[in-house]
């Protein structure tokens, strides 16, 4: 256990979060932001370590980056703001009754106010060889150490799972020198951010990288005695391996908030202001459910850090209303993205523009005159304009039919639209 203690400080209302990751060190920045003398302020984390980005966990992985350009919070900035930070001592118990929670090491803090930032646990398919040596998730920087050191030995490696984790370990782990395979169930890799368009020009670019995808792949077993040297699949194909990277999702950790009787039912159900069941105990980020969402992106984590904040420091808030979430994949070389209903249904007008000379593709979802959903892989260019519309939510009138190209087209349109007297193509050749 790390313990960075605090400065001396006056008695104040007593903050304790549980969980040192990004939601809850960002409710944190938000809180010391608004009201920097309100509370007296303990941290307690699972990992031996101070506060980073794991969102940059691929970098590390792939060497673009090392542990310490990732770090967010450093010793000192815990000290410098007089917070409390118990590292590598979880908290196991919480009593509501008494407002204490126990840690591992038996450190017990008394609390006025309680935040849960206990975040997801990887899912691991229960198949046999599931617990064998070698096999690993990709969630934390220890993680990044076992496939590190897998990599420097080199030889295969499958990864279970193609969404944005497992792309980005399968990515790393071929610029360490692995020879990678790509194991997904689904009919195209990342599903659940594009299309089966997108997905196949992106299943393209990773093969020709080096990469092997296998798709409508289903795990019987991963093989191996003590150590993992294969995994096996239901139509019978084995595919070596000394490295095998469990990929396939997360789960929010509610656990410690149901042994105490707080409300969980998917994650910690919580209102708009990020309050339990327990007036006296908030949560935010991955281990909470709101308004029947769990989100497992960082924009809607650090909305709400926003609205708990400002809560907790007293502020007038509308609170947050949940999020339309945005995808983008870390992987140098491949731009894409997605937003909102990329899908859409049989009540949308659906536009799609594929450039096969450029391998560029972009797909635009309306529904009664309103974009709700976007797929672009190759060109992103204007994906924060795209991403912005879909939440604004506002009506497209003169600008739909200039949709596609752009917003700078696009906004011709609506200039053309206001002075009718000038043709639209004098006002574009003019811009």
């Amino acid at each position: 256990m790390n313990h960075v203690p605090a400065n001396i400080k006056t008695a104040k209302s007593r903050l304790v979060v549980i969980g040192n990751g990004m939601a809850g060190m960002r409710t944190v920045e938000e809180i010391l932001n608004r009201a920097p003398d309100k509370y007296d302020i303990t941290v307690f984390g699972a990992e031996p370590r101070v506060n980073y980005n794991r969102i940059m966990l691929s970098p590390l992985l792939s060497g673009e980056k090392n542990f310490d350009e990732i770090v967010i919070n450093t010793p000192e900035w815990y000290r410098e703001n007089n917070i409390h930070l118990y590292s590598g001592d979880p908290v196991v118990e919480i009593d509501r009754i008494r407002k204490v929670v126990i840690s591992k090491s038996g450190t017990e803090t008394e609390y006025d106010r309680l935040l849960l930032a206990t975040g997801s646990d990887p899912i691991i398919i229960p198949v046999p060889g599931h617990k064998l040596s070698g096999v690993v998730t990709f969630r934390d920087v220890d993680d990044v150490d076992v496939m590190l050191g897998a990599a420097a030995k080199g030889g295969p490696a499958v990864v279970i799972g193609g969404g944005l984790l497992g792309l980005e370990a399968a990515v790393g782990l071929q610029a360490r020198g692995m020879d990678v395979t790509v194991l997904h169930l689904a009919g195209h890799v990342m599903e659940r951010q594009l299309d089966p368009s997108a997905g196949y020009l992106l299943a393209q670019e990773l093969e020709r990288r080096g990469i092997t995808v296998i798709t409508e792949a289903d795990t019987a077993e991963i093989v191996g005695t003590e150590t993992v040297t294969g995994v096996r699949l239901k139509d019978g194909r084995m595919i070596p391996a000394d490295l095998v990277v469990m990929a396939v999702g997360i789960r929010p950790n509610g656990r410690l908030a149901a042994d105490t009787g707080i409300a969980v039912e998917r994650g910690i159900v919580v209102d708009d202001v990020m309050t339990t069941s327990d007036p006296a105990i908030f949560a935010v980020g991955e281990c909470v459910q709101h308004r029947g969402q769990c989100y497992g992106l960082v924009a809607p984590l650090f909305e709400m850090a926003k609205s708990c904040a400002d809560h907790l420091t007293e502020i007038e808030t509308d609170g947050y209303a949940g999020s339309v979430t945005s995808t983008k994949l870390k992987v140098t070389g491949i731009d894409l993205f997605s937003a909102g209903d990329f899908m859409g249904d049989d009540s949308c007008d659906i536009v799609t523009l594929r450039d096969p000379q450029s391998g560029s593709y972009r797909k635009l979802v309306i529904r009664d005159d309103v974009l709700v959903g976007a797929c672009l892989y190759g060109d992103t260019r204007n994906s924060s304009w795209y991403i912005e519309l879909v939440r604004s939510g506002q009506r497209l009138a003169a600008q739909r039919d200039l949709l596609m190209f752009g917003e700078a087209l696009a906004s011709s349109a609506i200039e053309a639209a206001a002075d009718p007297d000038l043709p639209m193509l004098e006002r574009r050749l003019a811009s």
